[in-house]
């Protein structure tokens, strides 16, 4: 798996908190931004991260280049819809070498590897079969797994980035977009540190887990809240 930041808002951070202090200043846009110290920006981005005021992260934006993720991981993953994504489609690349993600609880298990990797194998000889007789490749991809490695182009605004991470980072998401999500905040992070380290878990920011199970990080809702559960 290998997740690359192609492209960002520049200066992000102060976009965001410039942006947030036009909302209460008479100046005009310029001068606030001219005017904002990078003390200035991390106070704003403190405020609005507790008071809830979180539109103005809207404005910066991340596109990221993903690849080696599996269908299955790219099916969850455009579940969220307040984002932009183009995947490599199947329909019009043929498939002539089959790249194909294996779990790790399978890979620790010797003898299922080996039948897991021959049944890719023996799928893809199929689909090949079917492209050499004539059928379209719409129409011989039915036969390929979720396990079939793709590529796309992802972009996010910062606030859906926090959404998603806060839910995706969760010991209980599934393990590949859980490893996905770490690779784009170790990203984030590498141009907007500030902003980066609120890509977290959102147990971290509430101090309950509001799953129905908790893995022990933190105390269940109802725990902490008696009579919300």
């Amino acid at each position: 798996m290998r997740v690359t930041l192609i492209k960002h808002t520049p200066e992000p951070e102060l976009l965001i908190a410039s942006a947030a202090r036009l909302c209460y200043s008479a100046s005009g846009i310029e001068q606030i931004v001219q005017r904002m110290t990078p003390e200035e920006v991390d106070r704003m981005l403190d405020q609005l991260l507790s008071s809830g005021h979180l539109s103005p992260f809207e404005h910066a934006s991340f596109s990221f280049g993903v690849e080696g993720i599996s269908r299955a991981a790219s099916h969850q993953l455009v579940r969220h819809r307040l984002a932009s994504y183009s995947q490599q489609s199947q329909r019009y690349v043929s498939l002539r070498r089959l790249e194909y993600v294996v779990p790790p609880t399978i890979k620790e298990r010797g003898a299922l590897q080996q039948e897991y990797e021959a049944a890719m194998e023996s799928v893809h000889r199929l689909y090949l079969r079917l492209l050499e007789e004539g059928v379209p490749a719409e129409d011989a991809r039915f036969v390929l797994p979720n396990a079939t490695a793709t590529r796309l182009v992802m972009t996010m605004n910062a606030r859906e980035l926090m959404h998603t991470c806060s839910i995706r980072l969760c010991v209980r998401a599934q393990w590949e977009i859980r490893e996905m999500f770490a690779l784009v905040r170790a990203e984030v992070v590498r141009v907007a540190p500030r902003l980066g380290r609120e890509l977290k878990i959102k147990c971290d920011r509430l101090g309950y887990c509001d799953e129905r199970e908790s893995c022990g990080l933190y105390p269940l809702k109802g725990e902490v809240l008696p009579g919300s559960a």
